[in-house]
């Protein structure tokens, strides 16, 4: 339940401290006090979205903070354990909102997401907020309310991870036959590029060897020109270097016996001479094996001919790129010759996620039916005492064509409030009243199904009065017996029924209006209902009617 609440520098509000009871806890006021706003400071904790314009003072940042206690509540430690967050044996949910926007969230003390905020704050507290009361004709929160009855949590679990495979096994299924129908209309193009390709067989580094080959052939003149120049020079010609160097050496071994450095420089030329002779046998060998060879030549301009023009066809630049080309286009024909078999094994494995998703949404479905009857029967008997004693409520299903995200049922309640009238849907036959009452009643039956500590009703008690708003009360008040329970109320006979009562009013000062609350004791329990029974004027047959409600002698 939520323990504390504490509101700092928020809209009309400059602090506020409210500490709850369990039980049925009252919040009443005048019209503009403030009671909404302190809703909306609570929202905020729950997840709400934030607003700089509700910060009081722009030179501070607003501060909303709430402490439950959750020691009946496991699964909230779970998940604080689960996402690293700090456990206490209390949850205390905080919000502050900067004056330049930002909006920083907090579990016990640990920083967290917004999204983490809402996952906590969701098994903590419900707010219903007359707005709310619309959400009875939408059919998705229709359906909430049965399955929340039928306890389907688990089986909805299981089916949405079912229904999820089911969509991805389908979308996979059209996905390939997308595929299968582009490769099977390019197939044609496709086995003819790849004969051109197998054709070709290109080899993994052949382009380079065969432009090194070409330059060679093209320029074998004058490369054997150069090579005959090189080999005159040092070999061949009447003057050439081995020779020159046989002179040198005799001439310098002549001075030996004068130049003692002479014998070291002698074999240094005889070292040199050694080199140059064998420099000019390899390129003798060299210019052996060299000759001009127009046919070679012309089979290598025609095989790279074939491979740039291939690699101009296919926008690539190496032979292994063709390679790489070569082999996607096989790999695709082979899985058009193998397409049937895959989409029978994809035909197949939808069936099965089908299969076993309807399954279960069956079993979901007739959950569903069985505790719809019991729903409507138990709703007309609570709500008959609320003024609705001619109550008709028929709870219809529709089977869907298809499988959906909450299974195969459409769901649509009809109501009728009179007798011989049509059941039709609650907005075109309910008064907002009758909206409010059917919301309580529906409340009342799922609060045990809740598993919160918490509801907060806001003004759901519109549209009634008299005794039907003091049977609205005492429904708040059984809910009250199982979970906490804040209302906030405009009716004497509600408000005369709860546990803990407070007040919300606005206070001024010389400069400002700000909105507080406080907890009333008995007699001013007594005045503020007297108040609410009369208006303005308290006389003594007010306070002998507050007196009478809060059965105080």
């Amino acid at each position: 339940m939520i323990e504390t609440l504490h509101i700092s520098n928020y809209a009309l509000i400059d602090t506020i401290d409210i500490r709850f009871n369990n039980g049925f806890n009252i919040i009443t006021g005048e019209t503009g006090a403030g009671k909404s706003i302190i809703l909306g400071a609570l929202s905020l904790i729950l997840g709400g979205r934030a607003d700089t314009k509700v910060v009081r003072n722009a030179e501070a940042k607003s501060v909303i903070e709430a402490t439950f206690a959750v020691d009946k509540y496991p699964a909230i430690a779970q998940f604080c354990q689960d996402n690293d967050i700090e456990w206490h044996e209390q949850c205390i949910l905080r919000r502050e909102i900067s004056p330049n926007g930002r909006s920083r969230a907090f579990v016990n003390d640990t920083p967290v997401t917004l999204a983490q905020l809402q996952s906590v704050a969701m098994q903590l507290v419900d707010i219903h907020s007359q707005h709310q009361n619309l959400l009875l004709a939408a059919p998705d929160y229709q359906l909430h309310i049965i399955d929340s009855l039928a306890a389907n949590a688990p089986l909805l679990q299981q089916y949405s991870q079912l229904y999820r495979q089911y969509v991805a096994a389908v979308q996979q299924l059209k996905q390939a036959r997308l595929d299968v129908q582009r490769s099977a209309d390019d197939q044609e193009f496709i086995r003819f590029q790849l004969q051109q390709l197998d054709q070709l067989n290109p080899v993994a580094g052949e382009q380079e060897e065969l432009e090194q080959q070409r330059e060679l052939l093209t320029n074998m003149t004058q490369i054997k020109q150069s090579l005959y120049t090189a080999l005159q020079a040092l070999s061949q010609s009447d003057s050439n270097t081995v020779d020159l160097l046989d002179q040198a050496i005799d001439s310098i071994n002549n001075s030996v016996d004068s130049l003692p450095q002479a014998t070291q420089l002698a074999e240094r030329l005889e070292t040199a001479q050694i080199e140059i002779r064998d420099i000019a046998d390899e390129l003798q060998s060299l210019d052996n094996r060299l000759s001009a060879d127009p046919a070679q030549l012309q089979q290598i301009e025609e095989r790279l001919d074939l491979i740039y023009s291939l690699q101009r066809r296919h926008h690539v630049d190496t032979v292994e790129q063709l390679i790489d080309l070569r082999n996607l286009l096989a790999s695709q024909l082979n899985a058009l010759d193998n397409s049937q078999e895959l989409l029978q094994q994809l035909e197949t494995q939808a069936r099965q996620t089908q299969k076993q998703a309807l399954e279960v949404a069956r079993e979901i479905s007739s959950r569903r039916r069985k505790q719809a009857d019991e729903f409507s029967q138990q709703l007309i008997a609570l709500a008959s005492p609320l003024g609705m004693k001619n109550l008709q409520c028929d709870i219809q299903f529709t089977p869907t064509t298809q499988l959906t995200p909450t299974g195969i049922d459409t769901i649509q309640f009809l109501f009728a409030f009179n007798k011989n009238q049509q059941p039709m849907p609650v907005q075109s036959t309910a008064s907002g009243g009758e909206i409010s009452r059917l919301m309580l009643t529906i409340k009342s039956i799922i609060a045990a199904h809740m598993q919160l500590p918490s509801i907060i009703f806001d003004e759901i008690d519109t549209g009634v009065s008299g005794d039907i708003a003091h049977r609205m009360g005492n429904m708040m008040s059984q809910i009250a017996q199982s979970l906490q329970v804040i209302a906030i109320t405009h009716l004497p006979q509600v408000a005369a029924l709860g546990t803990t009562h407070f007040k919300v009013y606005k206070q001024d000062n010389e400069t400002s209006t700000t909105t507080n609350i406080c907890h009333l004791t008995t007699e001013q329990r007594i005045d503020e209902i007297a108040v609410m029974l009369s208006g303005s004027a308290v006389d003594p047959a007010a306070i002998a009617n507050a007196r009478s409600l809060l059965n105080i002698q």
